[in-house]
């Protein structure tokens, strides 16, 4: 009999036969019918006496007068030698007295089943007995860093708000939404994040919202708008973040957050969008002033502003006057001819009006480009000289006035002006009723 360590490859055959036949009547037949048939050294009674075939197994059923099974031998012959054996089956046609058929069904490798187990086996040997290994050098940077991001999270009052470290010494803070973002942001080296733990923001938090320069950071989904409106009810915000659509702050790498605080918005810009009241607009823009240090300015509408710009209209200054005599910006918004200006863009700031767009124009007032007021910065920095004007429904920001006046543009008209700290003579600056 042969030893199954030894077997490379078994035959797996198919037999019908017209009439009752017993396994004896088989076995008897393929010794007999193959003996001579294909050589002397693959004769089978010759190849089972030296082990290179072992034990024949048979299983013959019989039913209403005809017989059917299978056939089983174990070899460790090479493959070619195991071709011929199996084929050699195949010419049997009798068996006993009756007509029988004998087919191969498969030459199944014993040594590819036993890959399989190898392998197999292996993958639960790497997942079970492979835990206590040393892990790779990334893998060990990364516990590090966790641990250290752990260490560095800091409490905030008896609620124990999560935070960074920095957040009670520094001038400005980024709020949002979870203990989760709060640590994925120390992960990047910021650290005057804190949490406010969802749409209900703890007192603690807003208290401190007044004293510090807020930008609001938030999830670019549903729940993120949410606390957005929640904090711009309760808690004083100067800016306005948001993470890419679909994406939590949690999630974002590197360079994802970074971009996300670069395209922060004005709070101004975004009243309109979360439907902010006339009386809560008032109050957050002058809190806004007085962390700025223009305590003694009151927060006046955008009508008040209009009127006091336009009492008393000056000249512009001159090309080459000196830096620090720059006129300050209520002097400078409308020293052009109000009425002429108006007449020009009055179209575009209709249309513009509580849409959140921007327009840029030629100087034939025709768009070249309308965009989301929040890219209009981006949108600027790839002006190729085309543009003279832009007219939007925002704020008027230091940033997009100095891209005005690296690329050229002649006119600047938006829905209210912010806090401006030096304005180019080269660009006329306008704050309209209508946007």
């Amino acid at each position: 009999m042969q030893n199954s360590d030894t077997t490379k490859y078994i035959i797996h055959a198919k037999i019908k036969a017209d009439g009752v036949i017993e396994r004896p009547d088989v076995i008897g037949a393929i010794f007999g019918q193959t003996e001579g048939l294909i050589g002397a050294d693959l004769d089978l009674r010759e190849l089972q006496k030296s082990g290179r075939i072992g034990r024949l197994e048979v299983n013959i059923k019989s039913n209403m007068g005809k017989s059917q099974g299978t056939i089983d031998i174990p070899s460790s012959l090479d493959k070619v030698e195991t071709a011929v054996l199996a084929a050699s089956l195949e010419t049997i046609d009798r068996i006993g007295p009756c007509i029988a058929n004998i087919g191969i069904a498969k030459i199944e490798d014993v040594r590819s089943s036993k890959r399989k187990k190898v392998i197999e086996r292996a993958k639960q040997i790497m997942s079970e007995m492979f835990d206590e290994m040393l892990p790779e050098s990334q893998e060990i940077t990364d516990e590090v860093r966790q641990s250290l991001r752990i260490e560095e999270i800091m409490n905030y009052g008896k609620d124990n708000i999560p935070m960074g470290p920095n957040v009670v010494d520094s001038d400005a803070i980024i709020v949002v939404e979870g203990r989760a973002d709060v640590l994925n942001l120390l992960r990047y080296g910021i650290k005057n994040a804190i949490a406010v733990g969802g749409t209900n923001v703890p007192q603690p938090v807003a208290d401190l919202c007044k004293k510090k320069t807020v930008t609001a950071f938030t999830d670019g989904d549903r729940g993120g708008e949410l606390i957005i409106k929640e904090l711009l009810q309760v808690a004083d915000v100067d800016f306005i973040a948001r993470a890419p659509d679909g994406k939590g702050v949690e999630e974002l790498v590197q360079k994802e957050i970074l971009k996300s605080l670069r395209q922060k918005i004005p709070v101004e810009q975004a009243f309109d969008y979360y439907q902010v009241s006339k009386k809560r607009r008032f109050a957050i823009m002058d809190a806004t002033r007085k962390k700025m240090g223009g305590k003694s300015e009151p927060a006046v509408s955008r009508e008040d502003d209009i009127e006091q710009v336009n009492e008393e209209p000056e000249k512009l200054p001159e090309q080459n006057a000196e830096p620090e005599k720059q006129k300050p910006i209520r002097q400078v918004v409308e020293e052009a001819p109000k009425e002429v200006k108006q007449n020009v863009f009055q179209e575009h700031i209709s249309q513009l009006s509580g849409s959140l767009s921007a327009r840029m124009l030629d100087d034939s007032n025709n768009i070249i480009q309308e965009v989301p007021v929040r890219d209009l910065a981006t949108a600027l920095k790839d002006v190729n000289g085309n543009i003279t004007s832009v007219v939007f429904d925002g704020v008027i920001t230091q940033r997009i006035v100095d891209i005005a006046s690296e690329k050229g543009i002649a006119n600047l008209i938006g829905a209210k002006v912010g806090n401006l700290v030096k304005t180019p003579t080269s660009v006329h600056i306008e704050a309209s009723t209508a946007l």
